[in-house]
């Protein structure tokens, strides 16, 4: 029979990855509000986005009951603690539209969904784009609304309480999915084609998008007591999946150096640099690693995690697992034996892997399935001389 790990051995398997002398590959979920919102067996209100992102009182409840939810439930099936935190910690919710919505998209609020937007400017619309003034960021009417929403969030989360815990609102801060897919959110298909046909005008307008962020960004930290570069910094672009070598190297690679060198310290001055790059973008991954300095990636699917290994070498982090079709519908065995093969597929090498989804953890996944990998994970996750 399956028995859970305690708390402490799984911060103790936590504790010597990090210090890179691993024990056993630590297993994690990444998992965010939507599998509340979008199961109806934990969303017994029948919340939707709509309401998350207008109504405080909402956002609070299904934040405090989500961390609840891991605490109690996700615990079980992954190294994560079981304590319920002290207090609750609460944020405005984004999901992924925020950076479209910064430049003028609109929301779409669909039942059953996350929130969405939808390309609104075609290839004939970019030079008129790029003529916008993007350096006023706090003027933005996107950013003016989140940043007061924030502000009711604050007030609402004085007087709330959960299972007799306080909460507190994190300040508004965003991050950045990357200039490629900014652009497909904002110009759909007409970015690849405009690629082809003036790769220099598409390079300039990805590089436009970058900058614009890198003001907005740096000007949200500014509010919540100053920006500064990061030690440990990241970077997401799903949509290079969509696209050659060739033209990551000849239109794509200079926006991502810019991010990179503006938020980021490099290795040789003690930075640390991620990417998260779902779906089939691996081919990229030795070029970025080579050229852009990124010894960890957070992988999505498909990946041939052996092969991931043998190219980027021992020492580069690597994230991933079982595909999310498999979780929410394989089998328990299925689920098993999926991570399993990853584990003995050569992944291991050098004690910098990670286990989790690929990627995302959608709603209404079964605990047994989870189960399943966590339970594979322990059996064939163990590392034997690796120091």
């Amino acid at each position: 029979m399956f028995q859970v790990p305690s708390d402490n051995e799984k911060k103790a398997v936590w504790d010597a990855y990090c210090n890179k002398r691993p024990v056993r590959v630590p297993l994690r979920w990444n998992v965010n509000s939507r599998i509340i919102f979008l199961n109806s067996e934990l969303n017994l209100k029948g919340y939707g986005y709509r309401e998350c992102f207008n109504e405080p009182a909402v956002t609070l409840e299904v934040q405090s009951r989500f961390q609840e939810y891991i605490a109690a439930t996700l615990s079980r099936v992954c190294d994560i603690s079981s304590i319920l935190p002290e207090y609750w910690n609460f944020s405005v919710e984004n999901q992924n539209i925020y950076d479209a919505a910064y430049f003028g998209a609109e929301i779409n609020f669909e039942d059953g969904q996350v929130p969405s937007t939808h390309q609104f400017m075609t290839m004939d619309d970019v030079d008129n784009f790029m003529s916008h003034d993007f350096s006023r960021p706090l003027e933005n009417e996107w950013i003016k609304n989140r940043l007061a929403f924030h502000g009711e969030l604050v007030r609402e989360a004085e007087r709330f309480s959960y299972l007799g815990r306080k909460g507190r609102a994190a300040p508004f801060g965003l991050g950045f999915d990357g200039p490629l897919t900014v652009a497909t959110n904002l110009f759909g298909e007409d970015i690849f084609m405009l690629m082809g046909l003036e790769p220099e005008k598409a390079k300039a307008l990805l590089l436009f998008i970058t900058r614009a962020c890198i003001l907005r960004n740096k000007a949200l930290a500014g509010l919540a007591g100053g920006w500064k570069k990061g030690k440990i910094f990241g970077l997401a672009d799903d949509s290079i999946q969509l696209i050659s070598a060739d033209t990551y190297r000849e239109v794509v690679l200079t926006a991502h150096e810019l991010w990179f060198d503006e938020m980021s310290f490099p290795i040789k001055e003690g930075g640390i640099r991620s990417m998260h790059l779902c779906g089939d973008a691996t081919r990229h991954f030795k070029f970025i690693h080579d050229h852009l300095g990124v010894t960890s990636f957070d992988t999505g699917f498909p990946v041939d995690h052996g092969r991931l290994r043998r190219e980027l070498g021992p020492g580069v982090e690597i994230s991933g697992g079982p595909r999310i079709d498999i979780l929410r519908n394989g089998t328990h065995q299925e689920c098993f034996d999926v991570a399993r093969s990853i584990l003995q597929s050569g992944v291991m090498e050098g004690g910098r892997f990670v286990l989790q989804e690929g990627n995302n953890l959608p709603p209404c996944v079964p605990l047994a399935n989870l189960e399943a990998v966590y339970s594979s994970c322990i059996q064939y996750g163990r590392f034997v001389n690796i120091h």
